[in-house]
């Protein structure tokens, strides 16, 4: 049996892996006023990093619209027996809701749309299992079941330097209970029930990455561990070399990819996030 895999951009997955493992990634979209971008297909990651902070006007971002899917199912389904299709959380994003919509319109081939509750890093830990059982030839029955058990078992805690772009975005969700000290802490997030939430502050950035490493301390017999950033590479660099010199992971294991303009829009330079899959 022939089972494809399909994400969207929000999981932030390195393109060389996506095409490695035959993942098809349907890209969300970024505006700037008029301007109306695919993420990583329209704009690089630099070029929205330094729009994002330079430009007068915040972005937003859209979700695929049905018929985005629908091409993406169409085409793959002339040579699949099925599709998994793994999503961002549909409390942050309507593009779960798309990917049905466009199911009802394939029906040549099985396409099972998935809620992932996650995002980032988490979402790529996910995804990539997900595809290594496709390749292997696993039935989608079984796919399908992998990766609902997968994301009980995957978590997700992330450092931001600032809360504001998480409220210009709207997307703020019960981590709102942190704003009345939003100039004065490093906000540490993580994700329940599909759902941002405050996980607690910190008064300084190194005490924000210090908690991400007890964070992955935390992991247990861990599958895969992923760090994800978006302006600070060499300081996810050290963070990965440090999990690896404590034991947690080999390095050479631990997936890093970089945030893109679609999860950018909502948490601004200077993220960081931690996730793992037991």
């Amino acid at each position: 049996m022939v089972v494809k895999i399909v994400t969207d951009s929000s999981a932030d997955l390195p393109a060389n892996i996506a095409k490695e493992l035959d993942i098809t990634v349907v890209p969300l979209y970024v505006r700037f006023g008029e301007q109306v971008y695919r993420d990583r297909v329209d704009i690089t990651e630099d070029e929205f990093y330094k729009r994002l902070t330079e430009d007068t006007v915040h972005p937003n971002t859209i979700q695929p619209s049905p018929q985005d899917f629908t091409n993406v199912y169409k085409d793959l389904g002339k040579d699949a027996d099925g599709i998994v299709s793994i999503h961002i959380s549909s409390k942050l994003s309507g593009t779960s809701n798309s990917a049905l919509q466009a199911k009802e319109y394939c029906k040549g081939v099985q396409i099972e749309v998935i809620d992932s509750q996650l995002l980032s890093a988490a979402l790529a830990l996910i995804t990539i299992s997900a595809a290594k059982m496709a390749k292997e030839g696993a039935k989608l029955v079984d796919v399908v079941k992998h990766v609902n058990k997968a994301i009980q078992n995957t978590y997700l805690e992330g450092l931001l330097d600032t809360l504001k772009y998480l409220m210009l975005g709207g997307r703020i969700g019960k981590a709102k209970a942190l704003v009345g000290s939003l100039l004065n802490i490093k906000p540490v997030l993580i994700l329940k029930d599909g759902e941002v939430m405050p996980a607690g502050q910190v008064r300084s950035r190194s005490k924000g990455i210090e908690r991400l490493f007890e964070f992955a301390k935390n992991a247990k017999n861990p599958k895969g561990i992923s760090i994800a950033y978006n302006t600070t590479p060499v300081e996810a660099q050290a963070l990965a070399e440090r999990i690896a010199a404590a034991k947690i992971f080999d390095l050479d294991k631990i997936l890093m990819v970089r945030i893109g303009p679609m999860l950018g829009v909502h948490m601004g330079p200077g993220t960081i996030i931690v996730a793992y899959q037991e």
